[in-house]
């Protein structure tokens, strides 16, 4: 009522902090992403369901992309749809329903997942120049050309020299006439032991400075070194697309 003093209204249904485990609940089980939510819930969704530990900056481009499919759907975003976001996004998928991550995270094809990516690496070898100052990086990588599924696939060998794998690899990917830098990079891995798996995180400037866009690539594999290259791949693909 207007004019009424505040203190002396009854809270019926107070707002209390608990702890999930009180009332026999996990934080698992409760955690809601929606329209309204924010971005919290999904990067804790990918850390604890598929141990990957996205960037903030990462999060922050990715949780637009949740919003959007929450804002069109209308609906709760589960795990499982901010998984095959994520996938549609940043792991290209190939013509099978694959993603580039592939078994590496035990992952299933999707075949409702439409192909991707322009660039795919194939195979890469990393040794040191003659005075060993340098880095010498041989890729042979798989091009499917701008229009992908309609141009013609070509493998193409190229090399690149650096100050270390991913300066060669820059390097070498100039080839294809695509100008790259490496603003940030984060990397982890996902598991524990001697097949432990490593997810690499890169924010790449791809293209001129007049012209050029700012984006987010995610690399998985066994060696860190291939997932940051992939990383990188992930970048340029995101960024013809």
């Amino acid at each position: 009522r207007a004019g009424a003093d505040l203190d002396k209204f009854v809270w019926l249904v107070p707002y209390l902090p608990i702890d999930p485990k009180d009332i026999g609940r996990s934080y698992e089980a409760i955690i809601r992403v929606n329209s309204q939510s924010g971005k919290g819930g999904m990067a804790y969704l990918l850390k604890t369901n598929h141990n990957l530990d996205l960037p903030k900056r990462l999060q922050v481009e990715f949780d637009k992309v949740v919003q959007n499919y929450a804002d069109e759907t209308k609906k709760e975003v589960k795990d499982e749809d901010i998984w095959r976001l994520f996938k549609d996004e940043y792991l290209p998928v190939e013509e099978s329903g694959a993603t580039a991550a592939g078994v590496v995270v035990g992952d299933s094809k999707d075949e409702t997942l439409k192909q991707w990516g322009r660039l795919k690496l194939l195979k890469v070898s990393v040794s040191s120049g003659e005075d060993g100052s340098d880095t010498v990086l041989k890729a042979r990588i798989l091009d499917r050309g701008v229009n992908v599924g309609v141009d013609e696939p070509v493998e193409r060998e190229v090399s690149g020299i650096g100050n270390g794998p991913i300066a060669a690899f820059l390097n070498a990917v100039s080839n294809f006439g695509i100008e790259a830098s490496v603003m940030d990079y984060v990397e982890h891995t996902m598991s524990v032991g001697t097949d432990a798996m490593a997810a690499s995180y890169v924010e790449c400037q791809i293209g001129e400075e007049d012209d050029a866009s700012i984006v987010w690539g995610v690399g998985i594999d066994t060696s860190i070194v291939t997932s940051s290259l992939k990383a990188i791949i992930s970048a340029i693909n995101r960024s013809e697309r």
